[in-house]
């Protein structure tokens, strides 16, 4: 009887696993929109180019521990669930700002009217952040449980990762096949199949996770009397540094394909002179796809090899990287992977520096499993509450890039990156120094049941 148990659970908790796998792979899909988007906007209003990222992310700073809070009070699943609805209607919006509003002027920046159509798309992004958000807040968690924390947990984490990246790696790719060059003409209409698509998925998603079972071990059933503790995630020094970890970790992983797209998109800059956008798109796909290489290589190696040096390692060689990237010359050019309207997948030839920026996608791929596995780790029966934490910080996601956008528009695209360089920075003294867990007098007494058992 037991040992039947015990293979159903087993069964039920492939089919939890492999549920959280499909739904990382949803938050990169509608992450991932913001940044390539950007560049129509940027055609209208100059100033706008990550400002829809940075309202996605904004979402975070609202959403992140209100996320946590759902998880006990209506568990993984319904919070799952409520995430898809909130993602179609965000959607939604974003694709009425390209049929709505296009002539409507609402007020005016630097005497510069701001139209309708544009808020409305700012109102979709900022939803879209809330869904991915929850969405967030229950894969991490879910995948480190079901793995049983520690590296195992870590490697679920990867593995999951994998299929986040690789859904990253689409969206900008076809973003920059249905743009092609920006003109005076580019807008939200151009991109609209493939906010179809995303709904559509989004639906698909609602009605799977429907009929999945998944263990809810901080689901409050019933009257149960909330315990009162004086002590809470902020109390753990290694979970707070964690938290910093957080948001600029997600700054960086946004930030260095995101200005990227802008600076390749940028003839003068970049000296592509056709197709411009649809070859930054092809580029920064690539960055993408090597995040999805370095996760599965993670997913491999995490049940030997700690979270703690994997964050070193990749740490040092994206500060070399970026470094490489900054002072090489622009007129050194190498051919990349590409997309041309005319010609389909090909090849083009981009400044060397590019090559150095995309190859940061192996170092960024295995930083969120690993910051997240370190800063939890002992917390036990608060862990839940620092999942809340950790989703608010996501919010660096939207504010480092934009402050590295606009260091791009003042001093230059390349001169913005040395942000990159003092955010990886701390994550490197993180690893060697902040990860280490000193509180550990502090009682995490974790009631919550092996998910085998569940």
């Amino acid at each position: 009887m037991r040992k039947e148990k015990t293979a159903q659970a087993g069964k039920g908790n492939i089919v939890a696993i492999v549920a959280m796998f499909f739904l990382f792979a949803m938050i990169s899909f509608v992450t991932n929109l913001a940044a390539p988007i950007g560049t129509i906007w940027k055609n209208n209003y100059a100033w706008s180019g990550m400002l829809g990222n940075m309202m996605n992310f904004m979402a975070y700073l609202f959403m992140g521990i209100p996320a946590g809070n759902l998880l006990v009070k209506i568990g993984y699943k319904k919070t799952a669930l409520s995430a898809m609805v909130v993602g179609i209607i965000g959607l939604l919006l974003q694709w009425l700002s390209s049929v709505v509003g296009a002539e409507t002027a609402v007020f005016s920046v630097s005497n510069q009217a701001v139209t309708l159509n544009f808020l409305i798309y700012l109102l979709g992004a900022f939803i879209c952040g809330f869904c991915v958000c929850m969405l967030n807040t229950v894969v991490n968690p879910m995948l480190n449980l079901l793995g049983g924390g520690g590296n195992r947990g870590n490697q679920l984490i990867q593995s999951g990762g994998a299929l986040n990246s690789l859904a990253g790696t689409l969206t900008p790719l076809f973003v920059g096949m249905l743009i092609g060059q920006v003109t005076a003409d580019t807008n939200m209409g151009n991109v609209a199949p493939l906010l179809w698509i995303a709904m559509g998925v989004f639906v698909f998603a609602f009605i799977v996770i429907s009929f999945v079972a998944m263990p809810e071990p901080h689901l409050n059933k019933g009257n149960v009397k909330k315990e009162k503790s004086k002590y809470s995630p902020w109390n753990f020094r290694h979970t707070v540094l964690g938290v910093i970890g957080i948001f600029f970790y997600v700054g960086i992983e946004v930030g260095i394909p995101g200005v990227l797209i802008f600076y390749l998109s940028d003839s003068a800059a970049s000296g592509i002179e056709v197709n411009a956008t649809a070859v930054a798109g092809g580029v920064a796909a690539i960055y993408w796809l090597l995040m999805l290489v370095g996760r599965l290589v993670s997913s491999v190696i995490s049940g030997k090899v700690s979270s703690r040096t994997q964050l070193i390692v990749v740490s040092v060689a994206a500060i070399f990287l970026v470094c490489l990237a900054i002072f090489l010359p622009s007129d050194i050019r190498v051919d990349m992977p590409a997309y041309s309207a005319a010609d389909g997948f090909t090849t083009a030839q981009v400044p060397a520096k590019a090559m150095f920026l995309v190859l940061c996608g192996l170092c960024t791929s295995v930083m969120w499993g690993g910051i997240f596995n370190l800063a939890v780790e002992g917390l036990g029966k608060y862990t839940a509450q620092a999942s809340g934490i950790f989703m608010m910080m996501v919010f660096g996601g939207g504010v480092m890039p934009f402050i590295q956008n606009f260091i791009a528009d003042s001093v230059g695209y390349m001169a913005s990156y040395w942000l990159v360089v003092a955010m990886l920075a701390y994550l490197l003294f993180y690893a060697l120094v902040g990860s280490k867990n000193v509180n550990k007098n502090i009682p995490v007494d974790d009631v919550t049941p092996d998910p085998r058992d569940l």
